[in-house]
Order: structure tokens, then sequence, then C-alpha cells
């Protein structure tokens, strides 16, 4: 929690420098294969490519709690899933009761208060991780990842050019074998990395958000051991362990260096704002 703010705060003043040209220059910058699509700005690969990392362990986490924790009690998980999707409704009404009298482009945004940054949101509860209970934790980080994934369904039925189907389609094929690997015990990096970046890279490619991809990897990983398997935690949590580090100390610091470097000075979003 404490590497994602100070990433954020060091990305806003830096932003907000006379050395900001550098630093918005940095988050342009284009790198990887454009026969493949992916000649991505720095910022997107962070955005789309580096938290999907952090979305793989949300979801071996969540799939814990649906199989064995406080979730798999259907009337228990129906309560944040409910407050997810009244947190995306009620600010959009908001929005719009706000915003009618305006009418055309100024509705089109709609969508925009229904957002929550289930990264920082998740650096909240771990910087006051020791002060909340298990079971509120666990609500508020259901209750993030499903407004999560339903903004990211509303930008793509409402806000994105076209979902390409037949990519969609596809990325069943790898996710499919990812969840048969694992299900044979076979947990080798060699083996399921290759996976997971052509399943990232079909989603990529389809036009939804990329790290869905994450949370249905997640999701596809079994929760308990095999029978006469030496380690009796099972498969998701073991894969937790090991990637939690890289999550919470490189992928979701790194994605909050480049998301929270806005401008607000100057000819900045907040000057633009006022001056509006």
């Amino acid at each position: 929690g404490m590497l994602l703010l100070s990433s954020a705060m060091i990305a806003l003043i830096w932003a907000n420098s006379p050395w900001a040209t550098a630093y918005f220059d940095l988050a342009d910058m284009r790198i990887g294969p454009s026969a493949l699509h992916l000649d991505l700005s720095v910022a997107t690969w962070a955005a789309d490519g580096l938290l999907a990392i952090f979305f793989f362990v949300v979801g071996l986490e969540l799939k814990r709690e649906f199989v064995e924790g406080d979730l798999r009690d259907p009337s228990r998980a129906a309560l944040p899933i409910v407050a997810a999707m009244s947190g995306i409704a009620v600010p959009a009404l908001f929005y719009v009761a706000v915003t009618f009298s305006s009418g055309g482009e100024r509705l089109h945004g709609w969508a925009i208060p229904s957002a929550t940054d289930i990264a920082f949101a998740v650096a909240v509860l771990a910087l006051m991780g020791s002060h909340l209970p298990l079971a509120l934790r666990t609500f508020l980080l259901t209750l993030a990842v499903v407004d999560d994934l339903l903004a990211i369904l509303v930008i793509a039925v409402f806000y994105s050019s076209g979902v390409n189907f037949a990519y969609l389609a596809a990325t069943a094929v790898p996710v499919a074998i990812f969840w048969w690997v694992t299900k044979r015990g076979w947990h080798s990096g060699w083996l399921l990395t290759p996976l997971a970046v052509i399943t990232w890279m079909l989603m990529h490619s389809s036009g939804v958000h990329a790290t869905v991809a994450g949370v249905l990897l997640g999701f596809m990983v079994p929760v308990f051991s095999f029978p006469g398997s030496p380690d009796r935690r099972g498969p998701a949590e073991r894969f937790e362990h090991h990637l939690r580090p890289i999550s919470a100390g490189f992928a979701v610091p790194v994605f909050a260096f480049f998301a929270a470097g806005v401008s607000v000075t100057g000819d900045g979003v907040l000057s633009r704002a006022f001056h509006d």
C-alpha cells in the first residue's frame, strides 16, 4: 500500500513540475511488436499488461473465498455483488440528473463516476488491514472487483468501437487448457506462463479490457490440494503466495505511477474544468 501511494504521489508531483514533459513523454513512449497490434504506450502496458498480474492474484483470492471462505454462502456473496451493482447505477443516475439539462456530449459521460479503481482500493485496505475484520475486507474486496468488472462491461458495451467476437471466443481455448493443466497438477511456470500470455493477447485483441484475462485465469486454478500431495496448501494459495510480491511490489506501483500523473496546473484537467 505504501509503495502504491508513494508511486502515485511521485507521479502527481512530477506531472505538475517544470519537468512534466519528460514524464508524459515517458508515459506515451510506444514499445511492442506492431505486427501483433501490441505497439502500446508504456502507460497502456502498465494499465493493461502489468495490472493483469494484480487481477490474477485477486481472482485467486476470490476463488478461495467463494469455495472455502465467507463467500461460499450465496446469501453472503449476494450482498457485495448487489452493493457493487448499486455503486455502478447510483453515481450514473446522479450524473444524468445533474447534466440532463445540458444534454449532448455531457450526458455521454454518465459512466465516468461509476468506476472504482480496485488497485487503489486494495492498497487502502492493505494500509488498514490490521484494523479491519477479515469479513469486512472480504466484503470490500468482492465489491471492488465486481464493480470493476461491471465498469469494464459498461465500457465494452457503450464505449467501445466494437468487440471482436472471434478473438473473444478464441480466448476460451487457452483458458480451458490452463484449467486442464492446473487441474492435472502441472504447475510449472514454463507451461502456464505462455498460456497466460496467449490468453492476455487474445483478450486484448478482442477489444475487451485485457485485465479480465487475469481474473478468468485466477478462477481456473483449483483451491484444494490433490490427494497425496506433500503440500497441504492448495494450488490457488501457492500461486497467490508466489505472485503477490510481484503484484504488490512491482506491477501495482508501476501502474499507479503512470495512472496518477495528471496535470492539475496550467493547462491541466483541473484548470480547464474550472475555466469551463
